[in-house]
């Protein structure tokens, strides 16, 4: 007989029981690839917006909506983990899915500057905040084992979100124009985030199970939702925050976003300046959205496997010098070879945050941790664009704005060597600070593998 549903082993399809964290990676991938999507995809529309016989805007007056949501959702980012770790993230998701639909239906109906600020950039930026740290840290909670595995799904199947995106735009725009491009991935987009956030435990302990590759004998404790998480999130973050790892970390992120959203943001508007196509500009976003997918799935796993410090100072530099590409040539061929191999720095970048965290924190409540890594990575993603943009509008080429990336991206470079090696805890008696009820089990916290040395 075909059995769909939950049972004591996690969650049965026919004859196969599955555990329900696997179940987490798929609804989770599913809700980010339609969160997130749309921030980039909405950058296929600057040169549009740019034109006098739609709004006239300049390219740095359009790129300041871009950075008005990448900093509120850098704001957002820790409350969000805070809020998460305190209260559950299904609680977060809820009000999130909400806030999605309403910031889509009004971007799309917007007719004034100051109203893209406020739509695209504010309310579209809050129902986004509510799922980049959630699903992540969320996620975490799910798996004692294979966690590099489970982000490679999760962050490649955003990729793919994300150039699936792109197309809708692309598709949307040439057929109904501004309105139904936003209204439809908004509506269709809120009502599926609604639906599968019922679907999205907090953890593993909310429907009797335990983490994946947890000892069998181990204890089923809540560690969401309860006044244990309140102490426990309170005390890891205050020692968490007197580490250099910590400030550092949110540090490479705001690099690397600034370096990379000044790509992300421009790109399409930068191959139709010079010569391109529009057709072609988004053929040359695509590859490199897709070309990124490659190292969303691999980053993970390798950083679990060999060390996240070491995988990332491979990414970081593969995003950093293909930039110099585009100062050489801009042709056809130079755009697609750059979009190939800017790519597949790009989906490393971000990849390996949460597999560091757990190198460097093991099972502490790091969603808040996460937050405050994902506000460096809002602000820099906010900063960069404009930046770009507005050196466009003063020296009439995108040439200074790649350049700019480029030194950005060196910098995180350089960061990522000061890091410690991730193949040792950075606080590994945290608990000791706790009262002995709000301890987890001996063992909880250990690795069940330590991966190779990265000094």
């Amino acid at each position: 007989m075909f059995r769909f549903g939950l049972n004591p082993a996690g969650f049965a399809v026919g004859k196969r029981d599955v555990h329900y964290a696997w179940v987490i990676v798929g609804v989770a991938s599913m809700m980010w690839m339609t969160s997130s999507g749309m921030r980039f995809a909405a950058s296929l529309l600057i040169d549009e917006f740019n034109k006098p016989e739609y709004f006239g805007w300049s390219i740095g007056a359009i790129t300041v909506g871009f950075t008005i949501q990448w900093l509120m959702s850098g704001i957002l980012a820790p409350i969000s983990g805070w809020l998460g770790d305190r209260y559950g993230v299904r609680r977060v998701m809820w009000v999130g899915g909400f806030i999605f639909i309403a910031g889509m239906l009004l971007t799309g109906s917007m007719t004034q500057l100051w109203q893209f600020y406020l739509y695209f950039g504010v309310v579209l930026a809050a129902g986004m905040a509510a799922f980049q740290v959630t699903l992540v840290s969320g996620v975490t909670l799910w798996f004692r084992k294979q966690l590099g595995l489970a982000m490679g799904i999760l962050q490649a199947l955003q990729g793919l979100g994300t150039a699936t995106a792109i197309l809708i735009v692309f598709i949307l725009f040439g057929l109904f124009g501004l309105r139904w491009t936003f209204w439809i991935p908004g509506l269709a987009g809120g009502a599926l985030l609604l639906f599968l956030t019922r679907y999205f435990y907090n953890e593993p302990a909310a429907i009797g199970f335990r983490q994946w590759g947890a000892p069998d004998d181990e204890p089923v404790r809540r560690l969401q939702n309860n006044d244990l998480a309140k102490v426990r999130t309170r005390v890891f973050l205050k020692q968490a925050q007197k580490t250099t790892a910590f400030w550092n970390l949110v540090g490479i992120h705001f690099w690397g976003c600034s370096a990379h959203n000044i790509i992300l943001i421009l790109l399409v508007a930068m191959a139709t300046d010079s010569g391109l196509a529009k057709g072609t500009a988004v053929a040359v976003y695509i590859t490199l959205t897709v070309s990124s997918t490659l190292t969303r799935f691999a980053t993970p796993v390798l950083a679990d496997k060999f060390g996240a410090k070491t995988v990332m100072l491979v990414c970081f530099s593969a995003q950093t010098f293909p930039l110099l590409i585009l100062l050489v040539s801009q042709d056809v061929g130079a755009y697609f070879l750059f979009a190939v191999l800017f790519g597949i720095g790009l989906g490393g970048e971000m990849t390996a945050f949460p597999i560091i965290n757990r190198q460097y924190y093991g099972d502490a409540p790091t969603g808040t941790t996460y937050g405050w890594q994902m506000a460096g990575a809002g602000v820099g993603m906010g900063i960069g664009p404009v930046m770009g943009g507005f050196l466009r509008d003063w020296t009439g080429t995108y040439e200074w704005s790649v350049l700019l990336s480029f030194c950005l991206s060196l910098t995180a470079v350089l960061c990522i060597t000061m890091l410690p090696s991730s193949s040792r805890r950075q606080l590994p008696d945290w608990e000791d600070a706790l009262p002995p009820d709000a301890r987890t089990a001996g063992g909880y916290n250990t690795p069940t593998t330590v991966p190779a040395s990265d000094d």
